[in-house]
């Protein structure tokens, strides 16, 4: 997955103007504690840390 994809689907789920604070301030165990964007920045896939957000929000079916 593109990270401009990772990110509309971000905007997607959270909304536009939510979607960037979201990743920055929640913590997911899925990513060892991090922050989406701190998990981004040390390089973990977009695929692996999509699939921390899905398992930790209420992503709607058709964007998993």
């Amino acid at each position: 997955m593109r990270l401009t994809d990772f990110w509309e689907r971000m905007e997607e789920v959270f909304g536009r103007a939510y979607a960037r604070s979201w990743a920055d301030d929640q913590h997911l165990a899925a990513l060892d504690g991090r922050t989406v964007v701190q998990a981004l920045d040390a390089g973990v896939d977009t695929r692996e840390v999509w699939r921390a957000v899905c398992a930790h929000a209420p992503v709607p079916g058709h964007l998993r």
